[in-house]
């Protein structure tokens, strides 16, 4: 499964890439992520489902992150080996 994922809330400057990268690397995850010019985070994460949502729950549960709303679709598989941030 390959889902595109934009957050919105408390998601820039308070080490929401890097604990999505900390998060996918540790769960066996590949994507990337980075931060969008409007405040938001774009995130693109490869796994299988009860993984990604294990990534979703730890995000949610960082001290200073607070995501207020988060759009998800589902995209094609690409061939990657690792979680990069953008």
């Amino acid at each position: 499964l390959r889902e595109a994922l934009t957050f919105t809330g408390r998601v820039q400057g308070v080490g929401f890439r890097y604990t999505a990268k900390y998060l996918t690397r540790s769960l066996g995850l590949t994507g990337w992520v980075r931060n969008d010019p409007d405040g938001t985070v774009t995130m693109e994460v490869q796994g299988r489902e009860a993984l990604i949502n294990k990534l979703l729950v730890g995000l949610n549960g960082g001290h200073f992150i607070s995501i207020e709303w988060m759009d998800t679709k589902e995209i094609p598989l690409e061939e990657e080996k690792a979680f990069k941030v953008r």
